[in-house]
């Protein structure tokens, strides 16, 4: 299985627009971070995870010729509002495919882009996805996949755990019987927002504090501002990396 960050950035990305900082003005390309989202390569299918804004731009950058499932983590603007985008791979493909999210994802995501899920009465187009509401692990294209529920300030937000890795975007704290499901991870690409607090995301220090109790031996953190540069990685203690557009996990 590999894994393909496609956007390391937070919801305004990174530049971000209007500002002159030395993050946004810097010359490392790995301080250039689109809108979080997750590509899962396993065997010749290919699992998206979120339609971030900056989808398109996301896809012809690594090449991707077919999407065989998309996985939500929950209806922000930021992890959704790329759903459109889906629309050129059921021009080549004619195949409606399926997405999970928990069951108020689900049902957000019906009512915003009900046109993406069903054929209305006039329509030319197909409906393009599949929805299915989770209520507990299943299997996909032979891979077990475990949603993890997070909290997200006063929302929440759903993370998902295959095998030995989990992906934990947007998160500002793991319940309890969210860690249970988590015992044993090895890899974790985990919301790290930035050096200072906020309400609705671990800080860096915050997600380190989470991992560390999990025991993680590689913890990654992504969904990252430009309160933050990726050469501060040095900065960071063994095992704990910064993501970025473009990295490649190998597992």
């Amino acid at each position: 299985m590999k894994i393909i960050i496609l956007g390391s950035g937070t919801s305004t990305g990174v530049p971000m627009v209007g500002c002159s900082c030395p993050v946004c003005s810097s010359s490392d390309p790995r301080d250039r971070r689109s809108r979080a989202s997750l590509l899962i390569c396993h065997g010749n299918k290919n699992i998206l995870v979120d339609t971030s804004t900056d989808l398109r731009s996301q896809m012809l950058r690594v090449e991707v010729s077919q999407i065989d499932a998309v996985l939500f983590t929950h209806a922000h603007a930021d992890h959704v509002n790329g759903i459109d985008d889906l629309r050129g791979f059921h021009f080549l493909h004619r195949q409606v495919v399926p997405c999970y999210a928990c069951p108020p994802t689900m049902e957000r995501l019906q009512k915003g882009f009900g046109y993406i899920f069903q054929q209305d009465e006039g329509a030319t187009h197909p409906p393009l996805l599949e929805p299915h509401p989770m209520n507990g692990p299943f299997d996909l294209f032979g891979l077990p996949v475990i949603p993890i529920p997070l909290e997200h300030g006063a929302g929440v937000s759903c993370g998902y755990r295959i095998g030995s890795f989990a992906y934990l975007t947007d998160c500002s704290a793991i319940p309890s019987a969210s860690l249970a499901l988590l015992q044993g991870v090895v890899t974790v690409v985990i919301d790290g927002l930035r050096w200072s607090s906020h309400p609705f995301h671990f800080n860096i220090e915050g997600a380190i504090a989470a991992m560390r109790q999990l025991q993680v031996r590689r913890t990654i953190l992504t969904h990252l501002t430009h309160e933050v540069s990726h050469a501060e990685g040095q900065k960071l203690p063994g095992g704990v990396e910064f993501a970025y557009d473009g990295m490649v996990i190998d597992l």
